[in-house]
């Protein structure tokens, strides 16, 4: 654990200083596009089950139900206008750096469970693996991101709590920046 939060720190002040400027842009352009805050911030199920909020640059109007978007009966009505474009391209994931600075979350991990997510919380500590620090990406976003159902979601991070290593995360680090290009595995 140690070494993992270690690269996990300094990955997170590289990508920070790098991503600064990308960063004051998607703020502005959210700003300048729809009424509301900048930054969404959503209950997430952290390590050990415990709750922690979890920062986004916000793709949904501000009147959208908080429930996983693939629970909404028509999400693409709730989008903003750059909504559709910031998801695809994963560009509102990038306040999590600061939840990765903090040792909230890992570069690599099973995406945080939102508050309410009960059957995929529950699921999860039955299998142990609330142990570990949500990531940014993980094995089951490799694996069918948004469209995986929550067993066979549970599935792959059981299967990466049992193979976790350095290599195992710098493979899905590698393979998670070939989705993002891709646009790949993203339903909204």
């Amino acid at each position: 654990m140690g070494l993992k939060r270690a690269v996990d720190f300094f990955l997170a002040v590289i990508a920070s200083m790098i991503l600064f400027v990308p960063i004051l842009i998607v703020a502005l352009c959210v700003r300048l596009t729809s009424p509301g805050p900048i930054l969404y911030w959503s209950k997430r199920v952290g390590r050990f089950n415990r709750l922690f909020l979890m920062p986004k640059f916000r793709s949904m109007r501000v009147d959208t139900p908080t429930v996983a978007t693939h629970l909404l009966e028509n999400p693409d009505r709730f989008l903003t206008p750059i909504g559709s474009f910031l998801r695809k391209s994963s560009l509102d994931e990038l306040p999590q750096l600061w939840c990765i600075l903090g040792g909230r979350m890992s570069f690599v991990g099973p995406r945080p469970a939102l508050y309410n997510q009960d059957d995929l919380i529950e699921l999860r500590t039955a299998h142990g693996v609330d142990q570990l620090l949500p990531g940014l990406t993980g094995w089951a976003q490799i694996n069918g991101r948004d469209e995986l159902p929550v067993p066979e979601k549970v599935k792959f991070d059981v299967e990466y709590l049992k193979r976790r290593s350095f290599g195992f995360d710098m493979r899905i680090l590698f393979l998670t920046a070939g989705k993002v290009i891709r646009r790949k595995g993203i339903q909204h």
